[in-house]
């Protein structure tokens, strides 16, 4: 029995086969071939493009995949969305599907768009946007560079943005939010009744968010004198409970704690004023809280 899991080919490939090196697996893949290899004999891959993924999930040519919720939503498919993963991008934060026109023109609101014509890779999901603020609107597909085609070849756009830096840099502004997404991985229904597979796929997801998880940490170590073990306790985050051991000089303890990057600057320096040796700071491949 083997679990057959889509990865997605395209700008998310490289991201995603290096999250699961990080997790532990080893995908290899081959420009001849839509099938690559991984160092687990009870999966099969194969590359899907992220706005087909949810179909082949739903029709169960695939038991799992990772894709958009947006690509989700525009396919309308009904698959089980089992964990958000949120990766490759320039921030931690959603991406949106945003409704965008010329900077300072005609168009203020969704309502202004009556008659008009938009321009957008996400077509069922604009005409929905539409249909729920009861506005009638030509809904163009658009291959790509969506941002140039305004107000030549489109009143406006819906389009994908995180910062909204491409969309200003062509004298564009948001004038609503279509809809909030994040990569997913979404799973079968019907494979969810199947107790091996989804032991199989709840291992993963550990294994990926954990891979995750640890973007964000790192391990510091450092060696304290005993008097001083308190006061250097007192500096890291009060959440956090560090492993002490024992060192041969019994006037000294070893000290190790996992913390965020982003507080590790300030804690280095004053444990360092307090007195601390030996302080190494190390990356995690894995981190499960």
């Amino acid at each position: 029995m083997k679990l057959r899991v889509g990865i997605p080919k395209g700008s998310l490939q490289d991201a995603t086969i290096d999250l699961f090196k990080n997790a532990g697996y080893k995908i290899t893949t081959s420009s001849r071939s839509y099938f690559p290899t991984i160092d687990d004999p009870e999966i099969e891959c194969m590359l899907i493009r992220a706005q087909e993924m949810a179909r082949y999930v739903e029709s169960g040519i695939l038991d799992i995949g990772i894709t958009g919720h947006d690509w989700v939503v525009e396919n309308g498919s009904d698959v089980v969305e089992m964990t958000e993963l949120q990766y490759a991008k320039a921030t931690f934060n959603k991406v949106r599907w945003v409704l965008a026109a010329k900077e300072g023109g005609e168009i203020r609101s969704v309502k202004d768009l009556e008659g008009k014509t938009i321009a957008t890779e996400v077509v069922n999901l604009s005409k929905k946007y539409l249909a729920e603020h009861g506005v009638s609107a030509k809904v163009e597909y658009s291959y790509g560079a969506t941002e140039v085609k305004v107000p030549h070849l489109a009143d406006a756009i819906i389009e994908i943005t995180e910062t909204g830096s491409s969309l200003r840099a062509n004298n564009l502004e948001i004038i609503d939010t279509v809809l909030e997404t994040t990569t997913v991985l979404i799973a079968n229904h019907k494979m969810q009744d199947d107790s091996w597979k989804m032991d199989k796929v709840e291992r993963i997801i550990m294994l990926l968010q954990s891979a995750l998880e640890s973007r964000n940490r790192v391990g510091v170590m450092f060696n304290i004198k005993r008097d001083k073990l308190e006061e250097a306790i007192k500096i890291l985050p009060p959440a956090k409970v560090p492993t002490v051991s024992n060192l041969m000089d019994s006037e000294w303890a070893d000290v190790f704690v996992v913390l965020r990057k982003a507080v590790v600057r300030d804690i280095i320096p004053s444990l360092n004023a307090l007195g601390a040796q030996s302080i190494v700071e190390f990356p995690l491949s894995k981190f499960i809280e």
